[in-house]
């Protein structure tokens, strides 16, 4: 998996990737894997957001729980509280 690293400002890094290139479980648990790695190395949450929709994370490590949450009802689309 690629992934595509910029700076947005002092406390904040964007990244990319190409969910094309995620085929089946396998490739949903490298990305989980990827952003477990890194939010519990910075002990931050680390979110994704659609392109264009920056903002309205979809998916996300939360490091009150130590996992990767969906943060949106695949069904709605409605934010998860």
């Amino acid at each position: 998996m690629l992934a595509i690293f910029r700076l947005i400002s002092a406390g904040e890094v964007g990244f990319d990737v190409d969910l094309r290139e995620l085929r089946g479980q396998r490739g949903v648990d490298v990305l989980c894997a990827f952003l477990r790695a890194i939010g519990r190395r910075l002990r931050k949450p680390v979110l994704i957001s659609p392109e264009g929709d920056y903002g309205n994370p979809v998916l996300g490590f939360d490091p009150a729980v130590g996992r990767v949450v969906l943060l949106v009802d695949p069904r709605s689309g409605r934010q998860l509280t």
